[in-house]
């Protein structure tokens, strides 16, 4: 056991990154980080805009901290009566240059070129569903691509819609999570930025 430690210790170094920081930089499964999570990647189905699946394999990646901000968050949830369902988490490179091909608006798709902050492993795009896991009336569903999904869109929805987002907007807030402003569903990591552009498969 020492020695491995110590083997990974020097590749850390010999990449001139601090441990602590390389260790950092990883992705993690989101399953055994937090169990209680609900997983509906909906990329690794037809059931999205594509209409096709472009993820080999149904798994929430995410970097070590985010991964651990957003366990933190269910247990908080959990507390009160509710889950968190994800839709999608870290999202490979090659996997963003389809979607723009297809929708090149930033407004709801990153444009590859500049990355995206799912490419990152510093991005979730989730619900809210009761302790359960079944679904509650939100906004929108998911990849939404209209007005009607924007944060500022608020008068469009439902009283149920509203309420159900409202709690679990204060949930990712509370844990310091981004919102993005023209999708309900999306929320950065703070400290994305630090992160870099992946493509590594799921």
């Amino acid at each position: 056991m020492k020695r491995s430690r110590w083997l990974v210790w020097m590749v850390f170094v010999g990449l001139g990154l601090p441990v602590a920081q390389a260790q950092e930089e990883q992705l993690v499964d989101i399953a055994p980080v937090a169990p209680r999570l609900r997983l509906d990647l909906r990329y690794a189905t037809a059931d999205n805009f594509l209409h096709k699946a472009v993820y080999a394999r149904a798994r929430c990646l995410l970097r070590e901290p985010v991964a651990a901000r957003l366990a933190q968050v269910t247990d908080k949830l959990a507390a009160q009566g509710y889950g968190l369902k994800v839709w999608d988490c870290y999202r490979p490179l090659s996997v963003q240059k389809q979607m723009w091909a297809l929708v090149p608006d930033e407004n709801y798709v990153a444009n590859p070129a500049k990355g995206s902050r799912h490419n990152r492993g510093a991005a979730v795009d989730l619900s809210l569903v009761d302790a359960q896991g079944h679904d509650l009336e939100m906004p929108t569903t998911f990849d939404d691509f209209s007005p009607r999904a924007a944060r500022t869109s608020q008068a469009l929805w439902s009283e149920s819609a509203r309420q159900h987002y409202a709690i679990l907007h204060a949930a990712m807030t509370a844990a310091g999570f981004l919102p993005l402003p023209s999708e309900w569903w999306h929320y950065d990591a703070p400290g994305w930025e630090r992160y870099g552009i992946l493509d590594r498969p799921l």
